[in-house]
């Protein structure tokens, strides 16, 4: 799941030559089929297709290039950024507004090195700093599935990049410093199982690219998966630290989580991590989401700077007796209000009135606000985010929403609420109406 990023450019490299055909088949394991210099057949062709369809929705292109549903891969997505905005581009086969007349290897430049047909450079939105890593192959069929989408005679907006970040050419420099070429190498001391997880978080799924710090260029520094800002939301730690990262989650729970959204006592997606589990994740095999854990648990662990779990935090609320009879807590003018009467009026018919959650670990549950990653991080800043605009994402098992009250309740009142929430159920992290009416 691509998603708006809060500056450009996002990126990362390796250095490296491309792997072999016999180490490109040990990566796909399983779900090997004929690659991109098969027998011209139409079986061998659909199979090319399809493998590309399920490469394209791990690579999650259609976040980044879907400003409108309507019209998939249609490109026109803006990445705010502190120089203006980059709106991605269409990669629909329309030979005029897309990608129509690329070869082959004009697709190839622009995936894995940023340059795109007639010497282009790519701003690095496009994450071609971690697509760098993917094989021909796998590219080839990527672009063997685009070729088959509806093509679209739409133009995304021009960006909105000043002098002199609107001249593409100083891209080179910021390569020299930022950009690493070369394509994945396969470790021969681990595992196939290992390898393709590898292969999965730094290449295809570019994990990376939304998990670690930027350095002070915006290039991603050397502390891999150790969390990041992404604008208004916060991509939490996800390296095997016992504290600040997911260290105490087991590799089960890390495939469910990205599979469904959700690690029961633990975490629910929300915000582009939830857009991420609709677009790619969830269409993911068992085989590569265990591999993606499997690789996830063995990364070196970030952390040691006084972080605290954010899953271990929390006391039920024992009862609401001492709210009875007061006013609602609605926003209006004059009435007093206090965060657990918000508390009780706004999430406890569905949080339960202890914040335990309702449905216990079933899909589709009510979670609990108990170990609770969002509610008990020490940046307030994803709980207030949810409660002013909700959760929404599509899995394999149905729709999971959670009403906006953004639209409800003022920044004081939200404010409330989140600081109640956190102190009763997480770790005390505390907001502010000005802080809550920056994220509106």
């Amino acid at each position: 799941m691509r998603f708006p990023l809060p500056a450009w450019p996002r990126s990362m490299g390796r250095t490296g030559r491309a792997i072999s055909r016999l180490g490109a088949t040990l990566l796909l394991g399983a779900i090997t089929l004929p690659n991109a210099y098969a027998a011209d057949t139409p079986a061998a062709n659909a199979d090319l297709v399809a493998r590309g369809a399920y490469l394209t929705k791990a690579a999650d292109c259609i976040a980044c290039h879907t400003a409108n549903k309507a019209s998939p891969y249609a490109g026109g997505v803006g990445f705010p950024t502190p120089f203006g905005t980059v709106y991605s581009t269409n990669i629909t086969p329309d030979e005029a507004h897309g990608i129509g007349t690329f070869s082959d290897q004009d697709f190839i430049s622009a995936v894995r090195e940023g340059v795109s047909k007639g010497g282009k450079r790519l701003y690095p939105a496009m994450p071609y700093t971690s697509y760098t890593k993917l094989t021909d192959d796998d590219i080839l069929a990527i672009r063997a599935y685009l070729k088959t989408v509806k093509p679209i005679a739409s133009s995304p907006p021009a960006n909105t990049l000043p002098f002199p970040f609107n001249q593409r050419w100083t891209l080179g420099f910021w390569n020299i410093l930022n950009f690493n070429d070369g394509r994945f190498k396969p470790d021969a001391t681990k595992s196939a199982e290992w390898n393709r997880g590898a292969y999965l978080a730094t290449a295809l799924g570019h994990c990376q690219e939304c998990h670690t710090p930027r350095n002070v260029m915006e290039g991603l520094s050397s502390k891999d998966l150790a969390g990041a800002q992404l604008g208004n939301w916060t991509a939490f730690n996800i390296t095997p630290d016992a504290t600040a990262g997911i260290g105490s989650w087991s590799p089960e729970e890390i495939a469910h989580y990205l599979r469904d959204g959700a690690a029961p006592g633990k975490a629910n997606a929300a915000g582009p991590m939830a857009e991420v589990v609709e677009n790619s994740t969830r269409f993911m095999s068992d085989a590569d989401l265990h591999a993606l854990a499997t690789y996830l648990k063995t990364v070196p662990a970030r952390g040691g700077n006084g972080e605290v779990s954010r899953f271990g935090a929390g006391t039920p609320l024992a009862g609401v007796t001492d709210i009875r009879g007061r006013v609602p807590a609605v926003p209006v003018a004059g009435l007093p209000t206090d965060g657990k009467t918000l508390f009780v009026a706004n999430c406890a018919s569905c949080h339960s009135v202890t914040g335990g959650g309702i449905g216990g670990d079933a899909l589709g549950n009510y979670p609990s606000l108990l170990h609770n990653s969002v509610v008990g991080s020490t940046n307030p800043g994803n709980l207030t985010m949810v409660v002013l605009h909700g959760v929404n994402r599509e899995t394999n098992h149905g729709d999971v929403a959670m009403p906006q009250f953004g639209t409800e309740l003022t920044d004081d009142e939200v404010a409330l609420l989140v600081n109640y929430v956190t102190k009763q159920f997480g770790n005390g992290a505390t907001t502010t109406a000005q802080a809550v009416h920056k994220l509106r």
